[in-house]
C-alpha cells in the first residue's frame, strides 16, 4: 500500500507561507470551540525518522492557546511503567473534556519499534492490535475525536535527510546509530507499518497517510485534516468560516514571524 503512495507531491514554500496564517487562525478558533463545547481530541503523529513530525507539530501548535492542548513525546516505557498494563501510561494522558492532546509517537510503538527490536514477544505485539482498537473505540464512544497521521518518506529520502543533518555541526547530534539502524531495516518497518495501518484503521479513528517529501505539502495536509475533523465533529457548533484573512494582515504577520525566526538563528 505505502509503496503506491505518490511521494512526489509538492507545494511551493511561498504558497504555504501565504495560507499558513489563515490555517493557524482557523485551527485556533476550532480549538476554542472544542473547549467551549467540551469536545476532547487526540492527534497522533507516527512516521519515519526525519519525516518532519516535530516541525509539523510545531507549526500546528504555534498559534494555539497553550492552555487548551498538551503535547506528549513518547519514548520507551520506564522500568516502573513496565510493571503495569502496557496501555496504562497512555490512559494517564488522555484529554480532559474540551482538551486537545498531541502524541509525538504513541501506543503504536508496540507494533512498530518494539516489534522490530524484539523487545516484546510476537504474542504480545499481536495482541496489541486488539488492545489498541478497543482503547480507541472506548475513547471515541465517550466523544473523543481521533486524528492519526503517518508521515511517509522513502528510504532514499530518509538517508538524504540524515546525511544533511550530520553535515551541520550544530545538528549532527540529532542523528543516532539507532536512526541509521532503522534506515537499514526500512523494509521490515514498511511491512510492520502496512499491517498496523490495515489492522487499526476504523471509522472512529481513521489513519491519514501524509506524503512528506515536501514539508510544505505535508504541513498543509495535516492542517486541512485536523480542521476538517474538528469541523465535522462540532457540526453546527463550529465557528462560521469567514473570508480569507485580509491579505495585508497576513503579509504583516508572515513578515513578523520570519523576522523572529531570523533573529533566533
Amino acid at each position: 500500500m505505502l509503496e503506491n503512495i505518490n511521494l512526489d507531491k509538492k507545494l511551493a514554500r511561498e504558497e504555504y507561507k501565504r495560507i499558513e496564517p489563515a490555517l493557524q487562525e482557523r485551527l485556533y478558533h476550532l480549538e476554542k470551540a472544542c473547549w467551549d463545547q467540551g469536545v476532547p481530541s487526540i492527534i497522533v503523529f507516527e512516521g519515519w525518522d526525519a519525516a518532519g513530525k516535530g516541525t509539523t507539530i510545531a507549526a500546528l501548535t504555534q498559534r494555539l492557546d497553550p492552555r487548551g492542548f498538551k503535547l506528549y513525546p513518547i519514548t520507551a516505557p520506564r522500568t516502573y511503567e513496565q510493571q503495569h498494563p502496557w496501555l496504562g501510561r497512555f490512559w494517564l494522558k488522555v484529554p480532559n473534556r474540551g482538551e486537545m492532546v498531541i502524541f509525538d509517537h504513541s501506543w503504536y510503538r508496540r507494533v512498530l519499534h518494539e516489534r522490530i527490536e524484539g523487545s516484546v514477544s510476537e504474542t504480545l505485539w499481536k495482541e496489541a492490535y486488539r488492545d489498541i482498537v478497543e482503547f480507541e473505540r472506548m475513547l471515541a464512544d465517550d466523544g473523543t475525536v481521533f486524528i492519526k497521521f503517518f508521515l511517509h518518506i522513502s528510504r532514499k529520502e530518509q538517508k538524504r535527510r540524515f546525511q544533511a543533518i550530520e553535515a551541520d555541526p550544530l545538528e549532527a547530534w540529532r542523528v543516532t546509530d539507532g536512526d541509521w539502524s532503522r534506515n537499514k531495516q526500512y523494509d521490515q518497518y514498511l511491512v510492520a507499518t502496512e499491517e498496523m495501518l490495515e489492522l487499526t484503521e476504523s471509522e472512529f479513528a481513521p489513519w491519514t497517510v501524509v506524503e512528506a517529501t515536501s514539508k510544505w505539502y505535508a504541513r498543509k495536509k495535516v492542517f486541512d485534516t485536523v480542521i476538517g475533523a474538528m469541523e465535522a465533529r462540532l457540526g453546527a457548533n463550529a465557528p462560521p468560516r469567514t473570508e480569507a484573512v485580509d491579505a495585508m494582515r497576513n503579509a504583516d504577520l508572515r513578515a513578523a514571524m520570519e523576522s523572529l525566526n531570523e533573529g533566533a538563528q
